[in-house]
């Protein structure tokens, strides 16, 4: 039986007080819905001020990491030095790292193994940018970032995967894929894994809407059949609001 989860995605975003009024807002809520996972991605420097809320319904998640174990990546943060601050998940593919940073789908695939070999949880991002949508093009681009970057790994393995649709002209610009849009590609992935996998694991798999979700659109867009829940950028960045959308769920 898939999960359903809302994660939260804070980007470069708060300081270090900021940061930590917020997670204390969110783990001093006692009244969380118990069938829902909720995870938190703050910046990668402050994981180490949250691990030690022990007795919090709320999990970590990492933005970003380098794929290799260790060695001369001036700059860089692993996947083990990520998981021993207390990450359980991590974002893969955000349309950020694809688009700013040239992440492309080899270099992504290489990140999702570094993870799954540490037992941190994947969260793959997918999702077409306008130009894509607007020529027709949406199932197709995002069909291949999945073979590409994870329908390599076996059936064992993907089951652990989180996988996360995010239209990419829908985010930070205040617009929101329509329920059909978004039940309408949520549902064709989960055919791709059934043709790749089977039926079963694709039961199995929770796929997040990410893409401007909001407290006024939640509730519609998670009563979509196939739509497991949401990984949440800006309304994350404060309690109320991403209180609203994990109670939508």
């Amino acid at each position: 039986m898939r999960r359903k989860i809302v994660a939260g995605n804070w980007k470069m975003n708060l300081l270090p007080n900021e940061a930590e009024q917020l997670f204390n807002s969110l783990v001093s809520n006692k009244n969380w819905p118990t069938d829902v996972e909720i995870v938190v991605f703050p910046p990668a420097i402050y994981l180490s001020r949250f691990v030690d809320y022990k007795d919090s319904k709320i999990q970590l998640g990492v933005q970003n990491f380098f794929p290799k174990e260790n060695g001369a990546y001036t700059g860089e943060l692993s996947i083990a030095q990520i998981k021993a601050c207390g990450a359980k998940y991590a974002l893969v593919g955000h349309s950020e790292r694809r688009a700013i940073f040239g992440e492309h789908n080899e270099f992504l695939k290489e990140k999702v193994d570094a993870a799954m070999e540490h037992s941190v949880t994947p969260v793959f991002c997918c999702g077409e940018p306008l130009v894509i949508r607007e020529s027709n093009r949406e199932k197709e681009f995002v069909k291949s970032q999945l073979e590409e970057g994870i329908f390599h790994l076996s059936a064992e393995q993907i089951e652990k995967i989180i996988i996360a649709y995010e239209p990419v002209w829908a985010i930070g610009t205040g617009k929101t894929a329509s329920v059909d849009q978004a039940e309408d590609m949520h549902k064709s992935i989960r055919e791709w894994i059934a043709d790749r996998y089977n039926s079963e694991i694709a039961d199995n798999i929770s796929i997040l809407y990410g893409g401007s979700c909001s407290p006024e659109n939640a509730q519609v867009l998670f009563a979509c059949p196939n739509v497991d829940g949401g990984l949440i950028g800006g309304a994350s960045l404060k309690a109320d609001s991403f209180t609203k959308i994990i109670e939508s769920i």
